[in-house]
């Protein structure tokens, strides 16, 4: 079956024809499908360029660390920047035969820019929203999970971005070596970081096929879901912890 790019229904039955003779009707190749267990699912993209081994090495790492939670560590935090714009996608939706749901826009490119951090133990959520990403605005959200975590070491997860590499950090973070640790994902693995997840929930629920006037309401739609998350830190915990 991997001669074709994309099976459809309609392929495969002209594809059992060929091959052996057995004609099927579209409804009774989907039923097949069913039993065998198939879905007409949406691929997702993986970065060619990671490197196995470092990723399972991350996961080790990872596992000790969890392991030291309550003890050496006082939290676990993945981190990492989304930029929220008025249109992310056009999603598949319900809607009546033979019509199509129309969405519309201005063609800008509006949006907002968040750095945000998930904790892996309590399913907080932790958002700032800013005018851009660089050295001086990563420093700053760094100071602030710090001052939400003011006792014990926090570790943070996060991708090697420039700007968390940057040399405006080093002093800060030789004066907080004991209250929090850099841990740094494996290039190329956006997979490993929970908080990746985060965002593609709220583009789909808040921001895929909905039409925006303005910036600030984004941001409001944006602020309205991070404050639900708040209330539902169990779901949080299931939906992208475990």
């Amino acid at each position: 079956m991997g001669v074709f790019a994309n099976w459809t229904a309609a392929l495969a039955c002209a594809f059992v024809k060929q091959r052996f003779g057995v004609s099927f009707s579209t409804r009774g190749m989907l039923n097949l499908f069913q039993r065998l267990g198939l879905s007409y699912t949406r691929p997702t993209y993986t970065l060619n360029k990671a490197d196995p081994e470092k990723q399972e090495e991350f996961r080790k790492t990872f596992e000790t660390l969890k392991k030291l939670l309550d003890d050496d560590i006082c939290a676990i935090l993945f981190e990492d920047e989304s930029m929220i714009r008025d249109y992310q996608a056009i999603m598949k939706t319900w809607f009546p035969k033979g019509k199509q749901r129309i969405i519309p826009t201005y063609g800008k490119h509006e949006g907002v820019k968040l750095v945000g951090c998930l904790d892996y133990e309590t399913g907080s959520v932790y958002v700032e929203e800013h005018r851009k990403y660089d050295a001086e605005v990563f420093l700053q959200f760094l100071k602030n999970v710090l001052s939400r975590y003011p006792h014990g070491k926090t570790v943070l997860i996060l991708d090697n971005a420039k700007i968390h590499h940057a040399k405006l950090l080093k002093e800060f973070l030789k004066e907080n070596r004991n209250r929090l640790e850099l841990v740094f994902l494996p290039p190329y693995s956006p997979n490993l970081n929970k908080i990746e997840e985060l965002w593609g929930w709220l583009k789909d629920s808040v921001i895929n096929n909905v039409f925006f006037h303005s910036r600030e309401e984004i941001q409001e739609a944006v602020q309205r879901f991070i404050n639900w998350l708040s209330t539902v830190s169990q779901m949080v915990i299931e939906h992208l912890c475990l």
